[in-house]
Order: structure tokens, then sequence, then C-alpha cells
């Protein structure tokens, strides 16, 4: 799944990538990515199995060496033609010790120009499999440093076990957490993707959801006013208008205008997104569906409604079913409903005072702090961009 997600950020960030693998399609990798089969790397492979299974006793057959001479010739024509090798476990783990003693000569002898040893576990560590490896040639390939080679662990934890192995300092192994697919945890639909993409909603510090209609009763001016206040105490606050005004109502078409107005004045282009007009620069109005507005309740921070006047507040329901902090007016779904889940604020305060109650949660939300954390950081493009790309340049 790792190598799977690192070949997707490959392909979209315009890297050509291959994949070599003993076993394998080209079916199961992205499209855009090239695929190298070479049967004898397959730890399953009969002739390397039957070596495995004597090296794991402490035996070093006379085939050894063939099957890592064949390895090898196999090998250079392949990595010659690459920049960056990266390697997914076979400096660390002995399930297939003739490609390691292959590898690591094409490394000594320069035929690979930057080599990533990718470490997810270690068998001289291992409780597990600890037994497999036994003193001298060849399983001391997997407790030794290899100068040529940039060696990454996916935790802080492994940084410490390998440098301890090695002998090494810690900094000298780079770490690269694992990371996550918001838009596949999520499961948002095609249409979700290209908005949350196009808007850039996963970029925020905090997202704020308003799922209603545009009209003078949603109170949205006062909304934008928050806004403007969160601006104060964080980087990228955004919010998210969802529905459309009432294009047959003159009154009400003007009152949209003059939001627009009111977001150009406060400078809040980027932070105010009605989703009614995010595509004009298409030349076109935008409604969405009852699927998207669920997949936006999944991916806001929380839902807010500072309405005059509701005769009851659907959204107020739909986000505790989500899950999702609600800061509402007293309206009756708030009220009748909503009880103690619900924080209901006054619109007549002032903003910056609900501003301030917005920074209050989220200070002392840690669940939000988390979900901001993992959204900010730990995407596999993010990882991608901040991690993996600087390792391609030795």
């Amino acid at each position: 799944m790792v190598i799977h997600e690192h070949t997707k950020q490959f392909v979209a960030h315009g890297y050509p990538i291959s994949v070599i693998s003993g076993r394998g399609s080209i079916s199961a990798l992205p499209a855009g990515v090239n695929y190298v089969h070479l049967a004898r790397i397959d730890s399953q492979d009969p002739f390397v199995k039957s070596i495995s299974a004597d090296l794991n006793l402490g035996i070093v057959p006379e085939t050894f060496s063939q099957a890592t001479h064949q390895i090898y010739e196999e090998l250079i024509p392949v990595v010659t033609e690459i920049d960056t090798l990266i390697v997914h476990n076979v400096f660390t783990k002995h399930f297939n010790l003739p490609l390691t003693a292959a590898l690591t000569r094409l490394v000594e002898e320069s035929h690979i120009g930057n080599c990533i040893a990718w470490c997810h576990d270690f068998t001289w560590t291992s409780p597990n499999s600890r037994t497999k490896v036994h003193e001298g040639y060849p399983w001391e390939l997997l407790k030794h440093q290899q100068t040529q080679i940039t060696y990454v662990v996916v935790s802080k934890e492994r940084q410490q076990t390998l440098a301890a192995l090695f002998q090494c300092p810690d900094e000298v192994i780079h770490v690269v957490y694992n990371g996550v697919n918001p838009i596949e945890i999520l499961g948002l639909s095609p249409e979700s993707i290209q908005l949350s993409q196009r808007l850039q909603l996963f970029n925020a510090d905090l997202l704020l959801l308003m799922p209603v209609r545009i009209t003078q009763a949603k109170n949205i001016e006062y909304a934008m006013q928050v806004i403007h206040e969160l601006k104060k105490y964080v980087a990228d606050p955004r919010m998210i208008i969802t529905g459309p005004p009432d294009p047959h109502d003159p009154n009400n078409m003007a009152y949209y205008d003059d939001l627009l107005a009111l977001r150009t004045s406060y400078n809040l282009e980027r932070n105010v997104h009605f989703i009614y007009s995010s595509r004009m620069d298409l030349g076109e109005s935008y409604l969405i569906s009852s699927t998207v507005v669920g997949d936006l309740y999944r991916i806001s921070d929380l839902m807010f409604m500072p309405s005059h006047r509701e005769g009851f507040g659907m959204p107020i329901l739909e986000a505790g079913l989500a899950g999702l902090h609600v800061m509402s007016t007293a309206v009756p779904a708030s009220i009748e409903i909503g009880l103690e889940g619900v924080e209901i604020f006054n619109a007549d305060a002032p903003a910056e005072t609900t501003a301030e109650l917005i920074i209050d949660w989220a200070e002392e939300n840690h669940e939000f702090q988390f979900k901001q954390k993992i959204r900010q950081r730990f995407t596999w493009e993010i990882i991608f961009k901040k991690d993996i790309v600087p390792l391609l340049s030795p």
C-alpha cells in the first residue's frame, strides 16, 4: 500500500516511475507507472526459497553465489537506467539474501546512482525473525550501514532502533512517516474531490461550514465578520456557504451582491467560498447535490449557523450525525433537540466575541487539533513534497 501511494504521487507530480518486483502485474499499479518483472527477486521463487531455507538454519549453500550473480546480472540493465532506486526492506530483512547481496554489490560498484533503503522492519532486532540470521556473511549485510545508501525509516522509534543496530548517530537515518489519503478515508465523491482540490480545502487551518441558502435570514454577513476576526488568530480560516441565492427574488440577489462586496472589502476572497459562484471563472453558477453537502460535513471542522430565524434548522441534525461540532444561534433544532450537543451563541454579540468562542473551542478540542495536524502534515501528497522529493537529489 505504501509503494502504491508513493507511485501515485510520483505520477501526479510528473516523475517517470517504474516498479520492480518479483511478482505482480501492471494492472495493480496506478496509470502511468512502468512495471518491471524479475522473477528471481521474488522471495517465493523456488530457487530462492530453497536457498533461504538453508540460510535460516545458518547454512550458506553453494547455490547462494549463483543466485546472487543471476540477480546481479538481471538488475544491471534495469538499475543503470534509473536516477533513484528506492529499495523497500531488502537491506534490512532476510527474505531474499541473494537479492540483498546483489544490490549491495551494485551499490559498491556505483551502478546505482542514488539508492534509498526504505526500512520498515529489521530482522536483526525482530523477536519473531531474529533466529533466522546468524553471524557472518551474508546475514551481516542486514546490520551494517553502507555509506553510499540513504536510509529511511517510518518512525522515530525505528530510527533509534536502526541507529543502534548500525552503531551510527540517529540523525544519519531519515524519518519519513506513512500518510493517509483523505479522499479515500472520507469516501469523497468525484465531484467533492474536484471541489476540495479547486478550493484547497485541506489546506485550511480552520474550516467552517454553513450548509444554507443565501438569504438574509441566515445572517451570512455576520459569519463573514467572524471569519475576518478569526484571521487575527489563525492564518487561514475558511468558510463554505453551500446554497444558492434565489434568482427570482431581486432583493435576495441584491443581498448576495452585497455579500460579495463585503467579502472584497474584508479581503476574504480566499477565505469565504460561496459554492454557487465558485465556478464563475468557467462562466457558470454551481449547484451541488446533497451527496456533496454530506462530503463537506466530513471535511469540515465546525458547522456554523448564525441565523436570525429558522423554522427548524435541519443542518443541526445533519452536523450532529456527522459528528461535527455545532455552533448555532437559538433556533428550534438547537434548543429543542441539540441540548448539550450544540454550542449556542448570540449573534447580537460582537463578531470578535464569537470568534474568540471558536478559538477557545479549537484550543481545547484535541480531536480537532489531531485532525488538523493530519490534514496539514500527513497526507501522502504533503509527505511526498516535503519529505520524499528532497531525497531524490543525493
